[in-house]
């Protein structure tokens, strides 16, 4: 049961790896795309907490976030393609 725990807390780090690219990026996509992956890796760590605590309101989360995230991507890429 705690390798959820571990699973978690791993997928955490990598986020905070990604932080470096999201504000260092040498684009504009770049930086979109760090910030496309710290919302996947943050979901995974929330589906598995969930998973580890056995409670479901984080998977609720989980689901809202991701879909804000691909919202956020949408919305990014039709920016970057100039026609927003």
């Amino acid at each position: 049961m705690e390798v959820f725990l571990y699973g978690a807390l791993c997928f955490i780090v990598l986020a905070l790896l990604l932080f470096y690219r999201l504000f260092k990026g040498p684009s504009g996509v770049d930086r979109a795309v760090a910030a496309d992956s710290i919302d996947v890796l943050t979901d995974i760590a929330l589906v598995l907490f969930a998973l580890y605590s056995g409670r479901g309101i984080f998977l609720d989360i989980a689901l809202v976030t991701a879909l804000l995230g691909f919202i956020g991507s949408v919305i990014i890429a039709r920016y970057v393609e100039g026609r927003l």
